[in-house]
């Protein structure tokens, strides 16, 4: 909430017309609102706005909402309306998927916009957020950079190499269950022999980029039958 206590909302549309039309709309509701054109800049202001939902497009130039999307569930997990110019169902499930809460198909109601925002935030609870650094050992993540180091060396990784580490790091010293992860990258039932195997072979590509022997992981622990284990090594273990 913001200094009044009104709802504080993120909008972020690579249109300024479509920002100004939803940041008045919402203001009137004695919402105070954050608008920007601009995915990355939206993700920078997130931790300085705090805000208790995000309306977000899908379609925008660089970092995509789908992207921003994905990013902003490492973080938190406040409500997230996103806007689409298309009914796509493919679109609107990807969407779902990574963690969007409603949808809202161009051109819209602005009075259906504000009772759905309402909706969500009767729904939701205060979204707890993780750190804009996550630190084990001598691993450090940005969240806002995507940048990893290990030791102070920098390593680059995949987006679903950087969110299996995340998931991993954010549950330091405790193992983690295989449905768990699966759940976390790749959203929803599939085969689970298959999903089982993409997620060992997912395992081995991080262990590879992070321990000095990936046959003898130190960080890294399997436990069979069960899940994987992250250990801090180094500084601050």
């Amino acid at each position: 909430m913001g200094r009044t206590g009104n709802p504080r909302i993120l909008v972020i549309d690579d249109e300024p017309a479509v920002v100004n039309v939803i940041s008045d709309a919402l203001t009137e509701e004695g919402m105070e609102v954050l608008g920007l054109t601009d995915a990355e800049q939206g993700l920078r202001a997130f931790y300085q706005f705090r805000p208790d939902a995000v309306v977000l497009d899908l379609m925008m130039p660089g970092c995509d909402g789908w992207e921003l999307c994905r990013r902003l569930r490492q973080v938190s997990f406040l409500p997230v309306l996103m806007l689409t110019a298309c009914s796509d169902a493919d679109d609107l499930v990807r969407g779902f998927n990574l963690g969007a809460d409603d949808y809202m198909t161009k051109p819209f109601s602005l009075e259906i916009l504000r009772a759905r925002i309402r909706a969500l935030l009767r729904r939701s609870t205060p979204a707890a957020m993780v750190p804009p650094r996550l630190q084990a050992g001598d691993v450090t993540i940005d969240m806002l950079s995507h940048e990893v180091t290990v030791g102070g060396r920098p390593i680059s990784l995949t987006p679903k190499e950087f969110d299996l580490l995340v998931c991993l790091v954010r549950n330091a010293g405790r193992v983690v269950h295989r449905n768990e992860l699966l759940g976390r990258l790749w959203h929803g039932p599939g085969e689970p022999e298959k999903e089982a195997g993409r997620l060992s072979l997912y395992i081995w590509y991080l262990r590879n980029q992070i321990e000095e022997d990936p046959r003898k992981p130190r960080r890294i622990i399997t436990w069979r039958g069960v899940g994987y284990r992250f250990m801090p090594v180094g500084q601050g273990a």
